[in-house]
């Protein structure tokens, strides 16, 4: 689903890391080696048709990588 994060993060939590997380290949063969770490947080996004709603958001993040 296509959205936009509005304003920040909060109340993140880490899920999984290193061999935790299933798409850790996937994830290196795409962007690169890395310690990868899935985490969840709480965000207002933007839907395509304009209504904003509070969501859990899921993402990867590796260090000297960032956010996808």
């Amino acid at each position: 689903m296509d959205f936009e994060i509005i304003g920040t993060i909060t109340n993140i939590e880490i899920i999984a890391t290193g061999t935790g997380i299933r798409n850790r290949s996937k994830l290196q063969k795409k962007y690169g080696k890395g310690k990868w770490t899935k985490l969840k947080g709480i965000a207002e996004v933007q839907l395509p048709n304009g209504m904003i709603k509070l969501a859990e958001v899921h993402w990867y993040e590796a260090h000297g990588i960032g956010k996808k």
